[in-house]
């Protein structure tokens, strides 16, 4: 089987490209490099022993989509594509409604003209939900106004998709909402690598710890919550990585081409920016040097999710531990640094 991954030498991307690959699922990585780097696919080749296929594509280019899909027979795609920086969403919306709208609007018009049933996982975001009236979240909570352009632009995303499942001309599709991946591969191999500042909270931590960041902001501590700090739902990445195998795997067993479902993948449990500070500091045996500093545009309050509905249709659940994750984050850190 044959399988498109969108965005494959991301962070998201290139750990469930690995599951992929362990499986024995023949990959074509697509990836425009603008956010990732192509050692890394030397990487997946160490982890795994096998070569997937690379192609270096923009996928904003109809054209170059077109060519893609000409050029090979997918039975499956999961893309990942997307620019996922909220800071820099604020600042320049039309690069983020461009990329990512546009990416996947492309993707769909290729789908349309093939002649056989697509299976089409989407990778979305808790941010769809905007700051949530009560925790935890589920996913039949209304899709409030997102708080920033990049969760506005995965929320348009998912009424496309929706759009083509309720016109009935369209393929079957898991939308996933992802809460807070964080940590790595554990060969320390692969992790989160973001080029310039990072705009998550786990690589700012490490990147601060190893001294490349002379102190960590964290943004506010005036919030209405247990210690001030913002409440997040930490997922670690191969938890994460693994819930896209479950989502594959259920689409190739069923029949109805129209087949549609969105689910949470979170951990179902809150933990503050402080919280993981600490928990940071106690597990690698490190002290960070952190200042508590403005509210940052574009976020929320607190998101934590209820994942009960992938665990009782799809038997995924989390295996993984916070403390795990932070453990492979300090050590991807330790090893590209």
């Amino acid at each position: 089987m044959q399988v498109l991954v969108t965005g494959g030498l991301g962070y998201i991307g290139s750990h469930t490209s690995v599951l992929l690959l362990e499986k024995g699922y023949n990959l074509v990585i697509v990836d425009d490099l603008s956010n990732s780097n192509e050692k890394v696919l030397k990487n997946i080749n160490k982890i795994t022993g096998k070569n997937p296929i690379f192609e270096k594509i923009d996928l904003k280019n109809k054209n170059s989509v077109s060519k893609l899909f000409k050029n090979y027979d997918f039975d499956g795609i999961i893309h990942f594509a997307a620019h996922k920086s909220v800071n820099e969403s604020v600042n320049d919306p039309e690069k983020y409604f461009k990329n990512n709208i546009g990416s996947l609007e492309n993707i769909i018009s290729e789908i349309k003209l093939l002649k056989k049933p697509m299976n089409f996982i989407f990778s979305s975001s808790c941010t769809v939900y905007g700051q949530a009236d009560s925790m935890p979240i589920n996913e039949s909570f209304e899709l409030k106004k997102a708080e920033s352009p990049y969760g506005q632009s995965k929320k348009k995303c998912e009424e496309i998709l929706e759009t083509h499942h309720k016109s009935g001309h369209s393929f079957k599709n898991i939308t996933l909402r992802y809460f807070n991946p964080i940590g790595a591969h554990p060969t320390g191999l692969i992790g989160e690598l973001p080029i310039g500042t990072p705009e998550n909270l786990v690589p700012y931590i490490t990147q601060t710890a190893i001294g490349k960041r002379d102190y960590l902001t964290v943004f506010g501590n005036d919030y209405n919550t247990k210690d001030g700090t913002c409440i997040r739902d930490y997922i670690h990445i191969m938890d994460l990585a693994h819930a896209h195998i479950c989502c594959l795997e259920r689409l190739m067993k069923v029949d109805e081409d129209n087949f549609f479902r969105v689910y949470n993948v979170g951990s179902g449990k809150g933990t503050s920016v402080l919280e993981l500070i600490n928990l940071f500091e106690n597990v690698n045996q490190i002290k960070l040097n952190y200042r508590i500093g403005n509210r940052r545009n574009g976020d929320i309050v607190n998101a934590y999710a209820d994942a009960s509905k992938i665990k009782n249709e799809l038997n995924w659940s989390t295996k993984y531990s916070l403390e795990n994750a932070l453990k492979t984050a300090w050590s991807w850190q330790l090893n590209i640094n």
